[in-house]
């Protein structure tokens, strides 16, 4: 019985995750998971998922196989199976049942990895991921006799030979035995050698409105996602800027008014700032996020692109920039980054982002190459 229930639970799970993977642009694209995000978990909707149930008749109606009725003839109430609406029916069609259901941000950027193909990303320096490192907590019966515990193994034979009669004071002499021995245990850590560091851009000028806030929060989402299941350790930092930047919290982030100008160039020196004073390249996989809508003063491209090309690009596994198409900005920025950097960094990755519908896109072409 045991067995059969793991069964049918690990096909519940087979089937869950098949309809996360067959909806999970409609995820992506509307943003549902984010509002349900917990500290672990992510609960979705799932819709159309049918599950066994039962149909319960109406009290004092009789028992099990009781009343009246032929062989084959349907069990429900009403005449012949059928359903009646009643007073004030709405319709006489079954209604869809939406099922809501936990699922682990690690098994969520499985999913992720496995519908983008996205390859595990080799951490920049570092052989492997974590570093294991042994240490020794307490004793055991067993292990090799280089790590036999005298002093615990000389108490025990002691003990054994007084409480059975056999030590001599006159002769005290204590000879273990199989039994008696003790050996060193330990235990193995995992402590993160690699760690990463997150670095968030976004352009908040007044041709930034709030649906391409959402855009960008919805990708760095799943971005998040991905990354803290290839990391142990990760940091995250968020720049916004107009004509003038700052560092600031996630929230502030996400839900800074627009106003003002721009001037990209203000954006990455502070990232550059922020580089150099907390994520040393030597130590850190450093990823670099920038998302806008691509207007910026004329004379300030060619400053974005000297700190780029000699300050950040060299020392970052990966530097992003998502273009969201606005009405109001003039996307001239994108074009102008792929004429300059064209064929020289494969470290710059560029997207454009016309609408929700490219978000999944625009991931598997920033993560595709696992930097």
């Amino acid at each position: 019985m045991v067995m059969r229930i793991e069964r049918d639970q690990s096909r519940f799970k087979q089937i869950v995750r098949g309809k996360i993977r067959q909806n999970l642009k409609k995820y992506v694209k509307h943003g549902e998971m984010i509002g349900r995000k917990g500290k672990d978990l992510v609960s979705i909707p799932l819709p159309q998922l049918d599950m066994p149930h039962f149909r319960h008749g109406d009290r004092n109606s009789g028992g099990v196989g009781q009343g009246e009725g032929e062989v084959g003839q349907p069990v429900g109430r009403g005449q012949d199976g059928d359903q009646p609406g009643g007073p004030g029916s709405a319709g006489n069609e079954p209604g869809g049942h939406v099922l809501e259901v936990d699922v682990s941000l690690e098994e969520l950027a499985e999913i992720l990895g496995e519908e983008l193909e996205l390859p595990r990303i080799e951490p920049k320096g570092k052989a492997n991921i974590v570093e294991e490192k042994s240490r020794y907590t307490g004793i055991r019966r067993s292990g090799p006799e280089s790590l036999r515990h005298f002093k615990r193994t000389y108490k025990e034979a002691l003990r054994r030979q007084v409480s059975t009669g056999t030590y001599n004071p006159d002769n005290p002499r204590v000879v273990p035995i199989k039994e008696d021995k003790r050996y060193r245990s330990w235990k193995t850590y995992q402590i993160p050698e690699a760690n990463a560091a997150i670095i968030y851009m976004m352009d908040v000028s007044g041709s930034m409105a709030e649906e391409q806030k959402e855009i960008v929060r919805t990708e760095a989402f799943w971005i998040d996602t991905w990354l803290r299941s290839q990391y142990d350790g990760i940091e995250r930092r968020y720049i916004i800027h107009d004509a003038l930047a700052r560092e600031v919290d996630e929230d502030t982030f996400f839900h800074t008014r627009e106003s003002g100008g721009t001037r990209i160039s203000s954006a990455y020196n502070v990232c550059l700032d922020l580089i150099k004073k907390q994520f040393p390249p030597e130590d850190w996989n450093i990823y670099c996020f920038h998302f806008s809508d691509g207007d910026n003063w004329g004379e300030d491209n060619e400053t974005c692109f000297d700190v780029l090309s000699e300050h950040i690009l060299p020392n970052v596994n990966l530097f992003c920039y998502g273009q969201v198409e606005s009405p109001y900005g003039s996307g001239e920025f994108l074009p102008a980054l792929f004429e300059r950097f064209r064929g020289v960094c494969d470290n710059l990755v560029l997207s454009e982002i016309p609408d929700r519908e490219a978000i999944l896109d625009s991931i598997k072409l920033f993560l595709g190459k696992g930097r």
